[in-house]
């Protein structure tokens, strides 16, 4: 996560009822995706080591070891940085598109496991989730190099985009900095609808999700495509309580802060929301139904939005 100043947090308490929409819940029913073991999870969240370009290799090995062929394996060069973006796409049946996301860089404090080896390392492990179903969209899964310098990688990925391209995304998916909880949202940051359908799933999955808004802690890289106007959502795990352990940009993000229950927990539900996203994503009526369908949320966002408080 791109750190610039202290925060001044907001907090979203996501207490939700199902939703009554038989379209949904048919869609929900549908969701089918293939989540890897909790071993692999970890082996992959271990191979943090090394510097950005070590990272950028691993992550595009991790890529090729799940399935990713040359074909579809690749790296971007990005304007601004030694590294690229390293990206790979899972073609649909459709000409939409979703994307997801993590930076693979770090600080020199500390091993960068939390921020945001935490992100990247389960980028190869959500293409296995979703890669053996059929599936409407195209899936691009992208590690993004320099966030940590002012999201250059994202900012490079966005604004080589296409008003085609951009037009056929339908949802971005950024993961910054997990497994010090069960997923946060960003709900300053993120679309409505893509965070009411990931409460949805999550309930679905019995993991409850919370929101915290950390707009004064800095940015992250699905800015870059909100101000594309692609609706987008960022995931997280940052509390009041993990912010005053001070472990972001310290010699204390090592592996051994990560709760390991809570991690395999969030690669699950983001599992099964990149299948229901496949599902709903993109689709103007069911998308106006799922956000009438939560007043809560509503009501929730715009106390968050208006309270300048503390957790």
């Amino acid at each position: 996560m791109h750190h610039q100043i202290p925060w001044s947090c907001f907090r979203l308490l996501a207490v939700i009822t199902w939703l009554p929409l038989a379209c949904i819940n048919a869609a929900a029913q549908s969701v089918h995706y293939t989540p890897v073991s909790r071993a692999v999870i970890e082996s992959r969240l271990e191979q943090y080591k090394g510097n950005d370009r070590q990272r950028a290799n691993t992550l595009k090995q991790l890529f090729s070891e799940a399935g990713c062929d040359e074909q579809h394996l690749s790296e971007q060069s990005v304007k601004g940085s030694k590294l690229p973006n390293v990206i790979c796409v899972l073609p649909g049946s459709s000409g939409k598109a979703i994307i997801v996301g993590a930076h693979f860089d770090h600080v020199s404090e500390g091993d960068g496991v939390v921020d945001n080896w935490s992100g990247a390392s389960l980028l190869p492990s959500l293409y296995q989730a979703v890669k053996n179903e059929p599936r409407k969209h195209t899936y691009i899964l992208i590690g993004f190099t320099d966030e940590e310098k002012g999201e250059v990688g994202s900012h490079s990925y966005a604004q080589r985009m296409t008003k085609a391209e951009v037009a056929a995304t339908d949802a971005m998916v950024n993961m910054d900095t997990l497994g010090l909880t069960l997923p946060e949202v960003w709900a300053s940051h993120s679309d409505k609808q893509l965070t009411a359908a990931l409460i949805f799933i999550a309930k679905k999955l019995h993991v409850p999700v919370t929101g915290v808004n950390v707009d004064q802690i800095g940015s992250t890289d699905s800015v870059q495509f909100s101000e594309r106007k692609i609706p987008s959502i960022t995931i997280h795990s940052l509390t009041q309580e993990t912010w005053n352990a001070h472990i972001l940009h310290t010699s204390k993000d090592k592996l051994s802060v990560l709760r390991l229950d809570d991690y395999y927990q969030t690669y699950r539900v983001i599992g099964a929301y990149l299948a229901f996203l496949d599902q709903v994503a993109g689709r103007p009526r069911l998308r106006t139904r799922i956000s009438h369908s939560l007043p809560e949320l509503s009501s929730i966002m715009e106390f968050a939005r208006l309270r300048r408080s503390c957790l």
